[in-house]
């Protein structure tokens, strides 16, 4: 490394001693005068942040408070009733958990639940799967597994693999709304397995969802069931990690949820700083937007260099993709904004796609995570005369950070001490943070999400033209071309999604025929059997 790398190293290098967290943001090519160009952004980023997290109105949309930092910080809550709810649900997580890991809550088919089960989608997943693949101990005192889509094949093969297991099996099944189509489908599809071994679901299922929702009302209340969790209105999807959704599967896996949130408010402590470089989420906001000129013109590749944050990259591409991923600025003006973020692990992907970030298109910048200890409480074997497998892994790392600056593509480096609850929670504050400034920076909310409810309106429109095709065709005396059932389905400009729905009817077995050369659909009929 040359000296003048060197003192750059030195003069942006950021240690935060609580967490033993280093960010590096040398090799952003940033210079001085693109600094002195973001301090009014930054100005007003630093009073954003303090307006969000005393109350103001951050989701438009629903008309909601954005508070996922009075999670790990009850005292900053804007009133008594919001702190004293937080409190009471952290102890109540704890409670549980200790009640089924010692038998008091069992199933009345097991001496003890050995597993859980959780049901969710987005942020109900993805969170909950990243701290279960980072932190779960090697033996914990139960084994999780996760239904994340609606995929029947998918939901089928994991209640396959379970099948002995059910009788000790806990069930999360997490809606905030309580009406979301991918968590009922899998909730039903889980029911209908327990019932086919003559087991009463609701005395496995637990629901984590708003109060007064139709999972709260009809379902869990109504059945029965065996305990229930609640959300907050102020806690978006994919910033509920910290909440009853993430802290739950945690606290039965045996990690240590109270070290988790000690470590996201630290995070939080070290990112209200109003100073630049004092400012670890500040300063990954800046590089991000160097990086995309300020309008997300490269994609983020993150690569851990360690096994147990494979998942990390999955878990970002929701928090950072869905939060900055927006077609207009708070001011109305067409924008499309966003950063993709796609990654998985080093050094793997060395031998998968560093080939092309290194000489191919030079559309994205790196964010490589170092952890320093590479086989804690335990001595690793030398794999040559002075060489462990970990001198590997960290040779890999900075070998490829140098090798990728060297051809012009720039990179951010956070090294973490080891992957623990207390770093890991610092870790997710760190990114909530930074998508908080940057959104800032470029004069977006982050926090709604128009193109989501966007998608789940057009997927509720087709299901319902597929209940106007069966009609259709229940009704018709003789079998129906395309265009004519389009037609009698009150469809004619959606000829195309009508002969898809008959196609994917007829591939699984619901009694609708095709008939005709498949290669020039104009040409089917469609009957139903009768």
């Amino acid at each position: 490394m040359t000296q003048s790398l060197w003192q750059r190293y030195q003069d942006w290098l950021y240690y935060h001693d609580g967490l033993g967290l280093y960010l590096d943001i040398s090799r952003i090519r940033f210079d001085d005068d693109f600094v002195a160009t973001m301090a009014p952004k930054f100005e007003r980023a630093f009073a954003d942040m303090v307006a969000l997290e005393q109350g103001a109105i951050a989701n438009p949309d629903e008309d909601r408070m954005v508070g996922h930092y009075w999670l790990r910080n009850p005292d900053l809550a804007p009133s008594p009733e919001i702190r004293d709810s937080i409190l009471a649900d952290i102890q109540a997580v704890e409670d549980f958990a200790a009640k089924v890991h010692s038998g008091e809550i069992h199933p009345p088919e097991a001496p003890r639940f050995e597993h859980v089960l959780s049901v969710g989608i987005g942020g109900s997943a993805l969170g909950p799967q990243f701290v279960a693949e980072a932190l779960s101990p090697d033996v914990p005192p139960m084994t999780i597994h996760f239904i994340d889509n609606t995929d029947p094949a998918g939901m089928r093969r994991t209640m396959t693999r379970m099948l002995d297991q059910l009788p000790a099996t806990l069930i999360l099944n997490t809606s905030k709304s309580g009406g979301t189509p991918e968590t009922r489908n899998g909730m039903l599809e889980v029911k209908a397995a327990y019932e086919q071994m003559g087991l009463n679901f609701v005395d496995h299922a637990v629901a984590i969802t708003m109060e007064g929702s139709k999972m709260d009302i009809e379902l869990a209340k109504a059945e029965g069931w065996l305990k229930e969790f609640y959300m907050y209105d102020w806690i978006g999807g994919r910033t509920s990690v910290m909440s009853d959704v993430g802290l739950l599967p945690a606290a039965l896996q045996g990690i240590d949820i109270r070290a988790m949130l000690d470590g996201a408010k630290l995070m939080d402590e070290a990112t209200r700083v109003p100073d630049l470089k004092s400012n670890p989420a500040a300063l990954l906001a800046m590089a991000w937007y160097h990086a995309g000129q300020g309008k997300g013109e490269k994609d983020m590749v993150v690569l851990p260099y360690k096994d147990s944050l494979m998942l990390f990259s999955r878990y970002l591409q929701q928090l950072i993709m869905e939060s900055l991923g927006k077609e207009k600025d708070l001011d109305g003006n067409v924008v499309h904004q966003g950063i993709a973020v796609y990654g998985n692990k080093g050094s793997t992907d060395q031998h998968a796609y560093v080939q092309q970030l290194r000489d191919g298109v030079p559309n994205f910048f790196a964010t490589f995570i170092e952890v320093l200890d590479d086989l804690p409480n335990q001595d690793d074997i030398e794999v040559e005369p002075d060489v462990t497998s970990g001198d590997y892994l960290n040779g890999f790392l900075y070998g490829t950070r140098s090798a990728l600056y060297d051809n012009g593509r720039d990179s951010v480096t956070i090294t973490i001490p080891d992957v623990n609850p207390r770093v890991v929670g610092g870790l997710i504050a760190l990114y909530e943070r930074a998508v908080s400034f940057y959104a800032s920076l470029v004069n977006i909310n982050a926090y709604h999400q128009p193109g989501v409810e966007a998608g789940k309106k057009a997927a509720a429109t087709i299901l319902d033209l597929q209940r106007r095709v069966l009609t259709a065709l229940r009704a018709a005396s003789e079998p129906l071309g395309i265009e004519t059932l389009a037609e009698q389905a009150g469809a004619s400009d959606e000829v195309e999604a009508v002969y898809k729905i008959a196609r994917h009817l007829a591939s699984n077995d619901r009694g609708i025929k095709l008939e005709g050369d498949r290669a020039q659909p104009a040409s089917l009929k469609v009957w139903l059997e009768r």
